[in-house]
């Protein structure tokens, strides 16, 4: 396959599945515990009491309900610990939740700034390399999930719309036995906006920094009187530039969504969207010991690209049977075509010339995935004991095509930058298809004693069936593996308000071909407070998490390493609060003591790239509540801190540490009409966040971002 100068993707044939099957049905659900959020009371003039509208979370069965996402920064229930809607206070895990309310009051436009403020989480360790979400969780790599569902990692993978989720939740440590393939770091699950039985609605525009122009809505309503069939439609169209020369950032999106409920104890979605994005995969670097401006470009103009076009069907399903027993299934059907291609700075010199040696990198690849999940739920009470058992099954079939082109590109004088063109048209030096089949059992149980000791437990077993041809070669590789994944943890309300917990769990991922799958295990203990006073949920958890049977990729050389095992331990505290009515604080603190173990080896002691050993942050809103003609003013400030961390596996090459300031003004210029205004890295600080053999990479710069939003 060639590569022509305007850097395009060539269109492959789709993939085609031969024998993609259904599993059988299996299935969900029952109720779960309903939170009240208490009342505030106020006198009238009259004299009368006054109460606020009381803001009630429900769910039934496995089905999780998000209604109050878009109205609260705090969440007190979650899937990430299970397919089960589980009260975060009781769940033996360190979880956070991120609400669509925090996403849209932080003006979040990636996933990767959307976990920015997440104890465990690291962020921007890549700095200008725009390809992929960049982040890691507990120092490892996650793991993504829709709904349940397996997509992949985020390293090499696609990166998401937050406007298409009503919340994303991140699960730290090793979760395989709930979700399947995962690193022991932690895991990520998106929850998709679907139809409300109720008319909603919101259109906004937002304009800013780097020619930013972007319209989104979000609107749904009943189809029928009965309230059984509604419908939802979402859509985000983004035209814009990068912050480097000779860049575009455009983006369209579009999700519909149908609900049928024919009856009060079933329900039958389905969900598309699609999803293309036009944009660049970052700035190439920049030289060793220099400092120019983040916009200053060493690249190639013409051959300066990375595209994203994918479709993805999903159908949600969920019948409650009554008497505890209950069925629910997910499935996903997407296919994917992307690619990128960049000239990157690849060498310094070091006698004191200005010219940089450059190579050429790119890469094109078809996916195309069908996975489903179904499983039984049941719900009984023995006296002072609740049950929940949930029994259920998954299939992933996922098939890709990946052609990866390198060669060296002609060098640059970056004092006087002289652009040479494209590569023209060279053949890959790799090209390889992969066939993953996973198929997997799995068994939850919660036991809940007195309605304050709960103890849970999962089992999982994945069966791995993998394949790898190699096209140039016309060889292939295939590998079987059987997995067995547990967890245990335990819960004790001391209170009702406060809840410590221990727990082991374990982790399985997907090996390359002739190699054992990467294992993980994690100890963690922790304590977590929900006051009743005022929505509120504060976790401090310390863990020792192992990842064995691993290959490490230096950030520097690009080179495989293998090493013995990485063990990491910590400590994590964070704090999402809605204090009273016009105060509302999100804090985190994370501590990690990384540490390579390979007795006799050369990085034996060494801590693993891109884990710092300190990172903090907070961010704050406050509400000047409206007066006369005057509306609702919020102002928002925020601050992250991360300590340094390594570049390389030798620990000779690191990054700077820093704090970065954000700000937020909102004001509500009618009851359903607000403008925002968003500042993200106030005071355009700027230090390299990544450094390799050629090229240092920096933080993101100054944006800014105005928004005028209606809704009804």
């Amino acid at each position: 396959m060639d590569i022509d100068q305007k850097g395009r993707c060539a269109t492959r044939t789709p993939i085609r599945f031969r024998n993609a099957r259904l599993l059988g049905c299996t299935a969900l659900i029952a109720l779960t515990p309903v939170l009240s959020f208490a009342q505030d009371a106020a006198t009238t003039e009259n004299g009368t009491t006054a109460l606020e509208a009381v803001v009630i979370e429900t769910s039934r069965g496995t089905l999780l309900n998000t209604q109050n996402d878009s109205k609260s920064i705090v969440a007190t229930q979650t899937t990430g610990t299970g397919r089960m809607p589980t009260d975060i206070l009781v769940a033996p895990a360190a979880v956070s939740v991120i609400t669509s309310k925090e996403i849209q009051e932080r003006a979040a436009d990636t996933v990767e700034q959307v976990v920015q403020y997440t104890a465990g989480v690291v962020t921007d360790f890549y700095g200008s390399d725009d390809r992929f979400d960049y982040f890691d969780i507990r120092g490892f790599t996650p793991y993504t999930f829709r709904d349940g569902l397996a997509i992949g990692r985020t390293f090499a993978g696609v990166r998401e719309e937050p406007y298409a989720y009503e919340r994303i939740e991140v699960l730290k440590g090793a979760s395989s036995s709930s979700f399947g393939a995962a690193e022991p770091g932690g895991s990520v699950n998106y929850v998709t906006k679907t139809p409300k039985s109720e008319r909603f609605g919101e259109v906004y525009g937002t304009g800013g920094s780097f020619a930013h122009k972007e319209l989104g809505f979000d609107f749904g309503d009943n189809i029928t009187e009965d309230d059984t069939l509604s419908y939802r439609l979402t859509g985000k169209f983004q035209r814009a530039d990068a912050e480097y020369d000779y860049s575009q950032n455009d983006e369209n999106f579009i999700m519909g969504g149908l609900t049928w409920r024919p009856t009060d104890a079933t329900s039958l979605t389905f969900v598309f969207d699609h999803l293309d994005k036009d944009g660049v995969p970052g700035s190439g670097g920049h030289p060793l010991g220099t400092d120019f401006d983040r916009d200053v470009f060493f690249g190639e103009p013409d051959y300066y690209f990375s595209e994203t076009n994918r479709n993805s069907y999903s159908v949600l399903f969920d019948h409650d049977f009554g008497n505890g027993l209950s069925f629910s299934s997910n499935a996903r059907y997407s296919n994917l075509n992307d690619g990128f291609g960049s000239a990157y700075i690849g060498s310094t010199p070091t006698d004191g010339s200005t010219v940089a040696g450059r190579y050429f990198f790119g890469n094109e690849k078809s996916t195309e995935q069908f996975v489903i999940d179904a499983h039984l739920m049941y719900e009984a009470n023995f006296n002072d004991i609740e049950s929940r058992t949930l029994l259920g099954a998954t299939y992933n079939k996922y098939e890709s095509y990946s052609d990866s082109y390198y060669t060296s590109a002609p060098s640059i004088d970056w004092e006087n930058p002289i652009y040479s063109g494209g590569p023209g048209a060279i053949p890959p030096y790799a090209s390889v298809n992969n066939d993953q089949q996973t198929t997997a059992i799995y068994l939850q149980q919660d036991l809940t004693f007195f309605d304050r000791l709960t103890v849970s437990a999962g089992l999982r077993n994945d069966w791995l069936d993998l394949s790898e041809t190699d096209l140039l070669a016309g060889t292939t590789k295939a590998a079987d593996h059987s997995e067995f994944t547990k967890k245990f943890g335990v819960s004790y309300k001391i209170t009702d308000e406060l809840a410590p917990y221990i727990s082991y769990a374990e982790s399985v991922a997907p090996p390359a071909i002739g190699a054992d799958p990467t294992t993980g295990k994690q100890y963690e203990i922790g304590i977590k407070y929900q006051p009743d006073a005022f929505p509120a949920l504060i976790t401090a958890s310390v863990y020792d998490l192992t990842k064995g049977n691993i290959t490490v990729f230096d950030q520097v050389t690009y080179i495989p390493q293998t090493v013995e095992k990485v063990r990491h331990r910590g400590f994590e505290l964070e704090a999402k609060a809605e204090v009273t009515n016009n105060i509302n604080i999100i804090a985190a603190y994370s501590y990690i003591d990384s540490k390579i173990v390979e007795p006799g080896g050369a990085n034996d002691g060494h801590r693993l790239m891109r884990v710092p050993e300190n990172i903090a942050s907070i961010w704050g809103t406050y509400t000047l509540e409206g007066e006369g003609g005057r509306g609702d003013m919020t102002f928002g400030l925020g601050a992250r801190y991360s300590g340094a961390y390594f570049t390389n596996i030798e620990n000779t090459k690191k990054s700077d540490s820093a704090v970065v300031f954000d700000a937020a003004f909102t004001y509500k210029v009618q009851e359903n009409t607000t403008f925002q205004l968003n500042v993200s890295n106030v005071f355009n600080e700027k230090h390299v966040a990544s450094m390799d053999s050629g090229a240092v990479y920096y933080n993101p710069g100054r944006s800014i971002l105005a928004t005028l939003r209606q809704t009804w």
